[in-house]
């Protein structure tokens, strides 16, 4: 199993939210916390536990690039982010 980190992309595979992808943004030993940009945002992300999502292998450019500038990432790049993945 690879291993999680900030910034990669997931989907969730159980509850409500299925089939949502989310940009992760903390961790701690069981639950990642997620955002969409739209529905779950930055001051409020979705706790869910690890066993319920699927990681997508890959951190978006947008965000590494944001992070490296050291800029603060926002609901508005995290919409960005999954829209382009969604539209590759």
């Amino acid at each position: 199993m690879t291993e999680i980190q900030v910034g990669m992309l997931a989907k969730s595979i159980a509850g409500r939210d299925k089939d949502s992808i989310y940009v992760i943004i903390k961790m701690d030993t069981e639950y990642v916390y997620l955002v969409d940009g739209k529905y779950k945002l930055l001051d409020k992300p979705k706790k869910k536990k690890k066993k319920h999502i699927q990681i997508i292998h890959s951190i978006p450019k947008n965000y590494l690039s944001l992070k490296k500038e050291g800029k603060v990432i926002q609901d508005e790049h995290i919409k960005r982010m999954i829209h382009l993945y969604r539209n590759r």
